[in-house]
């Protein structure tokens, strides 16, 4: 189980209502698009059976995202895709889903907690970047889930488009299963063309 901080108690006892955590999912993979999530959570809400996304079994995350939708005060979802990535790099589009994420709140926040060791740029409201949040700070780990999940689905539509190439399964990380359907398939537009999609970045033929 995570030992939650005391952030958000804290943030609370300086009179700060709408805590508003962010998380993102998807840095690492060679297709599809980073996603972040922004959540902002009751004083009241429950947090038996959340943690960190990556700490649970698919089946578990789908549980608590449907819970956290239910119960949160607000929560919003950004996604930047393949050819926005290669275009500003992954880092910048990190932010700019979270940005995103933030936006889509129908509940403005009076402090933001993101997961990570950098703040979110060009953000006009108070923030806190803290290393490994999504384990520490609930509301934060609420967002990994959104994030992830919402990511986890999309690539799924994906493999629906896209069968041979697996991304049900391998959600577009660069495993030796999805490196060989590159080899074998070719470049997807949802490939990201700016990483290292082959070991040996040899010469790869797009896929029509």
């Amino acid at each position: 189980m995570p030992r939650w901080s005391n952030w958000e108690s804290q943030l609370r006892k300086r009179g700060c209502v709408n805590i508003c955590g962010v998380d993102e999912a998807g840095r690492g993979p060679l297709a599809g698009p980073v996603v972040a999530g922004a959540v902002i959570l009751p004083s009241d809400f429950d947090a038996r059976g959340i943690d960190d996304s990556k700490q649970l079994t698919a089946r578990q995350r789908e549980e608590q995202f449907g819970r956290i939708v239910r119960q949160c005060c607000s929560y919003g979802v950004g996604a930047v895709f393949p050819e926005e990535i290669d275009r500003i790099n992954i880092l910048q589009a990190t932010f700019e889903a979270m940005r995103q994420a933030i936006a889509e709140l129908d509940v403005m926040p009076d402090f933001v907690l993101v997961d990570g060791i950098k703040a979110i740029p060009d953000l006009s409201l108070p923030q806190q970047a803290i290393i490994g949040g999504d384990g520490k700070v609930v509301a934060v780990a609420c967002a990994s889930i959104i994030a992830k999940v919402t990511r986890d689905r999309m690539m799924c539509e994906y493999h629906a488009q896209y069968p041979q190439y697996g991304f049900d399964r391998h959600k577009g990380y660069p495993t030796p299963e999805h490196r060989r359907m590159i080899e074998r398939y070719g470049v997807l537009d949802i490939h990201r063309k700016s990483f290292t999609l082959l070991p040996e970045q040899r010469e790869f033929h797009f896929a029509d």
